[in-house]
């Protein structure tokens, strides 16, 4: 069973631009692009299918053949005759160079075939094989766990779907809301975990598929690890990453481990690529154009909430009455805003937050966002109430007049005049299950 996703429109888009360039899907393991591009290849007349873990299908790039003849061979091995619109989707195209390098011709001889590319460890594989896809032949889109917005279509509460959209939300729907994006938290976006709650209705059932998803991961580093050494201390870095979402991380002895900052830094960074966790950087300045510091410390962004959740064995938490506030911290509230805010990006934008290192007092502000040319500054409050000394010291430092509070509370603006520098700003009170429509709550002022 597939759900729908918001991608489904883009792909539509793509196939209807006469712009249009070989495409290639992006995204971590079991984020559903294969389904999305089997749902999608119902726009078509003829769908080709190539899995490149197979070797029946890998050797039909192998032996260097202009692209008109690789193309007879896979009609001829799949037997197929290409009727008027035809999708060729070529999946886990990272295990043949090849097949990277070739994308180029289907743009350049055979532009009426529509071509995409996904794989799961796609930029780890190419950067093992010395391989890149050919600068101005091909496009890029991601596919990330499901945002609230698809989990709700997934679970069919088509009422919420419409409350959700309509700004602001009414009262009468705050609480029920609040409960489904809770549900969603500890459910989680992959889309096997979701279809499993679906069916179920229990969370046990879900952690097998999380056991399941946590093994592969750990399995697919022996494909790309240079060694045993870097093999162990990547598996470390994926067991110990969810106890650190929400830090302020040293990559020195990460995860209590005697590792060096160069080690953690590799391995950090090769699970970057393969898009189970995000580096979030600071900046130490409020103005356009927003720039990090690499020389800061970062924040942990992981994959997904219900993965993590797995991980801590916190999901129990969700029958229990702890605010998001109280659990973990607050640092599963800013687990789930960072996770839609880049599911929701239009160009797979990793947010930014904001921080002030002064030995007498340190602030920092939780996200950062760009709205009609205005920086707009974002704190994560995931109880109703909650201070917000690091936000003042933010607009008191720039030339901010509106502010957005995400919380548990319903939607408010208020006229509020920081304490220390005496600025006059807005801030709009925004719960926390509108994360995604943080714009069109902006647009409203």
């Amino acid at each position: 069973m597939g759900f729908y996703r918001k991608i489904q429109k883009e792909l539509q888009e793509w196939k209807d631009s006469p712009f249009r360039k070989p495409l290639v899907l992006r995204g971590a393991r079991q984020t559903g692009k294969t389904t999305v591009i089997n749902q999608f290849s119902k726009e078509f007349d003829t769908y080709i299918y190539l899995n490149l873990e197979k070797e029946s299908d890998k050797k039909l790039f192998e032996n260097n053949n202009n692209i008109k003849e690789v193309f007879q061979m896979i009609c001829f091995e799949k037997n197929t005759s290409p009727k008027e619109k035809t999708l060729l989707f070529i999946d886990e195209i990272q295990n043949s160079p090849n097949a990277v390098m070739q994308m180029r011709y289907f743009f350049e001889e055979l532009p009426e075939i529509f071509v995409i590319g996904a794989g799961s460890l796609l930029e780890i594989m190419m950067d093992v094989h010395k391989i890149s896809f050919p600068v101005g032949r091909v496009e890029y889109k991601y596919l990330f766990p499901m945002t609230f917005e698809e989990f709700l279509l997934a679970m069919e509460e088509n009422q919420a779907i419409d409350l959700l959209n309509s700004i602001p939300i009414p009262s009468f729907a705050h609480k029920k809301m609040l409960e489904l994006f809770r549900l969603y938290i500890f459910v989680g976006g992959m889309p096997e975990a979701v279809l499993r709650y679906k069916e179920t209705k229990d969370f046990l059932q879900v952690a097998k598929v999380y056991n399941s998803l946590i093994s592969s991961y750990k399995d697919d580093v022996s494909k790309y690890a240079k060694n045993t050494n870097e093999t162990t201390i990547i598996r470390h870095v994926i067991e110990t990453v969810p106890f650190e979402v929400g830090n302020r991380i040293t990559f020195e002895n990460f995860g209590n481990s005697g590792y060096k900052s160069k080690e953690i830094s590799s391995s950090l960074r090769t699970l970057e690529r393969a898009m189970i966790l995000y580096l979030r950087y600071p900046i130490t300045t409020a103005t356009i154009p927003l720039f990090p510091d690499f020389k800061l410390k970062p924040h942990l962004q992981f994959l997904d909430s219900g993965l993590m959740n797995h991980a801590l064995k916190i999901t129990g938490l969700y029958y229990k009455d702890d605010s998001l506030s109280e659990i973990y911290n607050g640092r599963l509230a800013e687990q789930i805003v960072g996770q839609e805010i880049i599911a929701n990006s239009t160009n797979f934008e990793i947010p930014l937050f904001w921080t002030r290192e002064k030995k007498q007092s340190n602030a920092e502000v939780d996200f950062l966002t760009i709205f009609d040319g205005e920086v707009i500054p974002i704190e994560v409050k995931s109880g109703k109430a909650g201070t917000l000394k690091s936000l003042h010291s933010f607009i008191d430092n720039s030339e901010v007049k509106i502010a957005v509070r995400l919380f548990s509370g319903e939607y408010s603006v208020e006229e509020n005049i920081t304490p220390i520098g005496r600025k006059p700003y807005k801030l709009i009170n925004i719960p926390l299950y509108c994360v995604a429509k943080i714009n069109e709550y902006l647009s409203k002022l």
